[in-house]
């Protein structure tokens, strides 16, 4: 558990940095840190392993104040994350990953089969080891970084904005990675970023600050989207706040409709049979959604010559998991040129399909039973669709 107890940062010029800041980041959680520039949230970061010393005030990791600490073996046990990875360009892969266990005494050996062990837990192949960083991707280069800070096992990490230096498709595969990851393996990070969607999607608590330092807000990301404290907190949480709160609305309530289909290889002919609305949809052998064709239209690109092939074929943000939040389903249906959400099971196999329109009933039952389920729960038992447990337990 990190504790801030009204830490403070002042600087001689009279910047204030960071102003009395009280907040709780839980044990085997995920805790961001977000706001504007200025708002002290890298500050904040760096006074847990002391690369910033607060004016006042104390930082607390597992109860024990880190000033009275010895400040290189309290970074040794502090994971640290920053943007661009800050790898050592002259070492290999394997030797960065193993910075950290060789410095706390581990044999060369022990340490590299710790590095390999680690390059294949984000996803790297083992003959990475040996490359250096200039050979990678920035995206490889993150992943890099993230098994550095896990070398030796610590209990906490920071993360400094890790992924904003790549491309969105790279950063949204890291987002997803890193939940991933953290269910896998439950360390207490401190995550900052200025991003409110990446704050909400890898978040179980968010700390929304206020330029010099100051907490405005510190809640489930629910909560935070559906009941801010304030405007400041509203208009940074921004004008879709409604829509990104549909993440956290089950879709029990919503039924697929069956939908016909044909088998990636058939005719034209067979797909204009099976169109509704002009599109048919066309999946694998396994009955996983390939995309949609448009069986009105000719030439390449669109329909095609028999047989339909994948050149021919629309799909990209068409389809969503049927256990996702609501909002990936009515993007997928707001998405498809048929008007029509591929839903998929956990394997990706086709369940059906949804329209807008049954989204949104879907949304009218969901508030309505997020009412009905409030008027009978003791106030502020908010729940959180990633932990599935009342807010104040996870405190």
């Amino acid at each position: 558990m990190i504790r801030f107890d009204r830490a403070t940062k002042a600087y001689p010029d009279g910047t204030v940095a960071v102003d009395g800041l009280d907040l709780t980041a839980p044990t085997g959680k995920t805790t961001v840190l977000v706001g504007p520039s200025g708002c002290g949230k890298t500050t904040s970061l760096r006074m847990v392993n002391r690369l910033i010393e607060p004016t006042s005030g104390t930082v607390l990791l597992d109860g024990r104040d880190t000033a009275g600490l010895d400040t290189a073996e309290l970074r040794r046990g502090i994971g640290y994350v920053i943007q661009n990875a800050g790898l050592f360009p002259h070492r290999t892969v394997a030797d960065n990953i193993a910075s950290v266990p060789r410095l706390l005494g581990w044999t060369r050996r022990t340490a590299r089969d710790r590095a390999l062990e680690l390059l294949e837990l984000v996803g790297l192949p083992a003959a990475y080891a040996d490359r250096y960083p200039a050979q990678l991707s920035g995206g490889q280069q993150q992943r890099v970084g993230v098994a550095r800070a896990l070398a030796a096992d610590p209990p906490v990490m920071l993360m400094d904005e890790p992924f904003s230096a790549v491309d969105p498709v790279v950063r949204a595969r890291l987002q997803e990675e890193f939940l991933a990851l953290q269910r896998e393996i439950g360390k207490t990070i401190l995550f900052v970023t200025h991003d409110i969607a990446e704050a909400v999607t890898l978040g179980d608590r968010i700390a929304v600050l206020r330029v010099g330092g100051e907490l405005a807000q510190f809640a489930p990301p629910h909560e935070l989207l559906t009941r801010p404290a304030d405007d400041f907190v509203a208009d940074f949480v921004g004008r879709d706040r409604g829509y990104r709160a549909l993440d956290f609305a089950a879709p029990a309530a919503l039924e697929v409709r069956e939908e016909n289909t044909v088998r990636l290889g058939a005719s034209l002919e067979e797909a204009r049979g099976a169109a509704r609305d002009g599109w048919t949809l066309v999946v694998s052998d396994a009955h996983r959604p390939l995309g949609w064709i448009d069986v009105t239209a000719a030439g390449p690109g669109t329909a095609g010559p028999d047989p339909v092939g994948r050149e021919h074929l629309v799909l990209g943000g068409t389809t969503a998991r049927g256990a996702e939040g609501l909002r990936e389903l009515l993007d997928a249906a707001l998405s498809s040129p048929s008007g029509r959400g591929a839903v998929t099971d956990e394997a990706g196999v086709l369940t059906g399909t949804v329209t807008p329109e049954d989204v949104v009933g879907a949304i009218t039952a969901a508030r309505a039973e997020a009412a009905a389920q409030a008027a009978r729960e003791p106030a502020g038992a908010t729940t959180d669709r990633r932990s599935q447990a009342p807010a104040e337990e996870t405190a």
